[in-house]
């Protein structure tokens, strides 16, 4: 029997029909009705002809009809593409084109964007650009989604024969630079998402889950899927919004969020956090870039016994912190999950002993099959079968992961390397200091200087210079010194919340340059 993705929802339509399945936008779905909602979208698609394996692309903000093209896509056979809508011209071509998108989807408000590039995308034809809000009938060479969608039946639509390995989605890493990488995940790799993700949250078909991120990143696959193997209730928001969080976390008795560190440092700092209003929560999930200790501390004190942390990559190798562990391995991103095995290997490629720094490297389950059409990007990444991450870290002696930095990120200050997460938990310790990412900065002497850039507590009138003074009295080496301080408003970040550190030492760069 193979697997396939898609057989979950009509499971659920059949055997808990009136359970709450979706919230959005004041909109309660069980899931007979979604079922039915996203039948008439699959039936759509098929009368489109849109066969197994065809590209879907969307360019879309949180909204019901993303995730059911999510869905739809998992029933069809189609491959679903997200991108993001702050995707502009050049970005937005070059990740259409390489995925050999036949069809896309996008918001009303994007049509000028979309202008710009469609007659560069030869692969979607004239009738195939769907839009997503705005008025009932789309602009000219346009067709709306309600058009598209309403004569369609809401009965299941046929059998795509769809095996273990076929293509459920792309997800680009990138796309405004660089060489663009789309890593593929199969049903089989979504499967594994649904059942070690749901064992490792605690998850059961009672579990309220809430997702104020994007949709579009791989992150929130790891609340998606399980949500859906389970049977259990999904509450989206169309943003991020602290104070909507906090309401809609005690409206609905949520138990279940994922967040990232900015995200969590919105929620402790806004007024109306009050650990009474989350006590319905089991589980308060960092994602994407390790959560600094000080903030750590701050969660666990004000809602102890729910914190977990995962480190990650998209293209299939993870570690959790559990919340059972967290209290004695606060600075830990935790071990490996079931059926995933990590090494810690030298620059030669051989294992290192406990507590040596090195590159992580892993392998299992939920692994990419590759890069999609590039053979030479996915020899690079998996070698001998093992992924190889990037990152660097070590393993204490009870085989805990610690990161220590992006190897990217790391900073080489006159022959030796510096690990900007080491200086950033010291500076967040400042009592100015709300968020802080420290990065290199060319030097004449020494190759590369740390900067440390940050974030003021509100009312926080400390000069720059008494900030610099604190922080390299705190560091432990001469070496960690930080060279400048540059205050900024607030750090450039992207649609899912993560810090963008190349673009604050480009801005940082710039205000040198003018002065």
């Amino acid at each position: 029997m193979s697997i396939n993705i898609g057989s979950l929802l009509p499971r659920h339509a059949r055997y808990r029909p009136r359970h709450t399945c979706i919230v959005f936008g004041g909109r309660r779905l069980d899931y007979a009705a979604y079922n039915a909602r996203v039948n008439r979208l699959a039936n759509a698609l098929l009368s489109e002809g849109v066969v197994k394996g065809d590209k879907v692309a969307t360019i879309l903000p949180n909204c019901l009809e993303l995730m059911d093209l999510y869905w739809a896509a998992a029933k069809t056979g189609a491959v679903v593409v997200p991108m993001s809508p702050l995707l502009q011209g050049t970005g937005l071509r070059t990740l259409l084109n390489d995925s050999d998108a036949s069809m896309v989807f996008a918001h009303a408000d994007f049509t000028g964007v979309l202008d710009a590039v469609r007659d560069e995308v030869p692969g979607v034809t004239h009738e195939r650009w769907i839009l997503v809000g705005g008025e009932a009938a789309a602009p000219r060479g346009y067709r709306s989604f309600a058009e598209m969608t309403g004569p369609h039946a809401e009965a299941e639509p046929p059998d795509a024969e769809l095996e273990d390995s076929d293509i459920y989605n792309i997800v680009y890493s990138s796309g405004t630079t660089g060489q663009p990488k789309g890593i593929v995940h199969t049903h089989y790799v979504r499967s594994m998402y649904c059942t070690l993700f749901a064992n490792a949250w605690r998850m059961t078909p009672e579990s309220v889950v809430l997702h104020a991120g994007a949709i579009i990143f791989n992150g929130a696959f790891l609340d998606l899927m399980p949500w859906m193997y389970l049977g259990a209730t999904y509450v989206l928001l169309p943003a991020f919004d602290a104070g909507r969080v906090i309401e809609t976390i005690a409206r609905e008795k949520v138990t279940h969020i994922i967040m990232v560190p900015a995200q969590i440092i919105q929620l402790l700092d806004h007024p109306d956090f009050d650990p009474a209003k989350l006590g319905s929560l089991e589980m308060i999930q960092n994602l994407g870039a390790p959560l600094l200790l000080e903030h750590k501390k701050r969660l666990m004190e004000a809602l102890p016994g729910r914190f977990y942390e995962l480190y990650g990559l998209t293209e299939g190798f993870m570690t959790v912190l559990d919340r059972e562990d967290a209290p004695r391995k606060l600075a830990s991103v935790g071990v490996p999950m079931p059926f995933q095995e990590m090494r810690i290997v030298g620059e030669d490629g051989k294992d290192l002993p406990t507590g040596a720094v090195g590159e992580i490297v892993g392998r299992g389950p939920m692994m990419m099959p590759g890069y999609y059409k590039r053979s030479d990007l996915t020899d690079q990444a998996i070698r001998g079968g093992w992924l190889f991450s990037g990152d660097l870290g070590y393993v204490d002696e009870d085989g805990f992961l610690y990161l220590v930095d992006r190897k990217k990120d790391m900073i080489i200050s006159g022959g030796v390397n510096v690990y900007p997460r080491d200086i950033e938990e010291v500076a967040i310790a400042h009592p100015a200091v709300r968020e802080v990412a420290v990065f290199g900065a060319p030097s004449d002497k020494w190759g590369e200087t740390p900067v440390a850039a940050v974030v003021l507590c509100e009312g926080a009138g400390d000069p720059p210079e008494a900030i610099k003074a604190w922080i390299n009295e705190k560091v432990g080496a001469k070496f960690q010194r930080v060279n400048d301080v540059y205050v900024v408003a607030e750090f450039p970040r992207n649609a899912a919340g993560k810090t963008l550190k190349r673009e604050i030492a480009q801005d940082y760069a710039e205000w040198k340059g003018k002065g």
